[in-house]
């Protein structure tokens, strides 16, 4: 009876494991989704407009762009919501001279299509050429979360040059975080979109920037950290005590995007910097 059983809940574990390997991406990604004409009119109501087309756009840009000479900054969000909630990086970074554009993922927002690491490093790679093409250079990515794994992504692609990056509450690897969140269900294992974050930037060449929420409970500070300590070219790391993985401190004018940017745009700075000067903590 005992031998009965325990096959039982064996044959049930490995249903689970079924269940979840192949519906795994709705526990990855969580798309907020318009039609086009309530996309387009969300759009006008914070001065931003679909780029580079309203028929098939790339993401949302001020209307009209600013001119600058600084260079374009693309935004690759997190796994929830879409574009158009992260409105706050065009009020930091647009006052201190970029253009910024809101990059959208295949199937969030008004996009069609269904979201995979394969898709949307893909897609950010065209967003990063046609941002290129239409503006030119320099140019410098940020990577929300999930966007972090986007961002590598491109920088490993090599089909386009990127001056500096930043990181938002980034990971080593979704491997780990999948594991540190599901162990019990071999998530490290099953997982398939895994972002491979510091495998992806061995390589980079540019300058990169990581801001890091030392109480975030969605992507542990370990984990960000472990991505700092694998970079082998210019970084710097911010860290935000008491600040968790969906409240830094995003106003625009605080210090630190001014910081972040400056950091990145100077390719003049020390290959390395040592482990006191890299760490801020705000």
């Amino acid at each position: 009876m005992a031998a009965k059983r325990m096959l039982s809940l064996l044959l049930l574990y490995l249903l689970l494991l079924l269940v979840v390997f192949l519906f795994q991406r709705k526990m990855i990604y969580f798309p907020a989704q318009h039609a086009p004409e309530r996309q387009q009119e969300l759009a006008r109501q914070l001065n931003l407009k679909l780029w580079p087309t309203n028929d098939d756009y790339l993401g949302l840009i001020s209307q009209p762009p600013p001119e600058t000479d600084k260079g374009t900054v693309i935004v690759f969000h997190g796994n929830a919501g879409s574009a158009i909630n992260r409105i706050y990086y065009s009020q930091a970074l647009e006052p201190l001279g970029y253009r910024v554009i809101l990059a959208e993922y295949p199937g969030y927002g008004a996009r069609t299509g269904k979201p995979s690491e394969t898709v949307l490093i893909s897609n950010g790679i065209e967003t990063a050429k046609q941002a290129l093409h239409d503006f030119g250079g320099p140019l410098f990515l940020w990577g929300e979360s999930l966007g972090s794994g986007i961002v590598s992504g491109i920088v490993a692609s090599g089909e386009v040059t990127v001056k500096g990056i930043v990181l938002i509450t980034p990971f080593d690897s979704m491997a780990n975080i999948a594991h540190h969140h599901y162990r019990f269900l071999l998530a490290k294992w099953l997982i398939r979109d895994r972002y491979d974050n510091s495998k992806n930037l061995q390589d980079y060449t540019g300058s990169t920037a990581v801001v890091l929420a030392e109480a975030d409970e969605i992507i542990p500070v370990k984990y960000g950290d472990r991505l700092f300590d694998s970079l082998r070219h210019r970084k710097k790391r911010w860290r935000f005590k008491g600040s968790n993985h969906n409240n830094l401190p995003l106003a625009p004018g605080m210090p630190w995007w001014q910081e972040v940017m400056q950091f990145v745009s100077d390719q003049e700075g020390s290959a390395v910097h040592s482990r006191i000067d890299d760490i801020q903590i705000l």
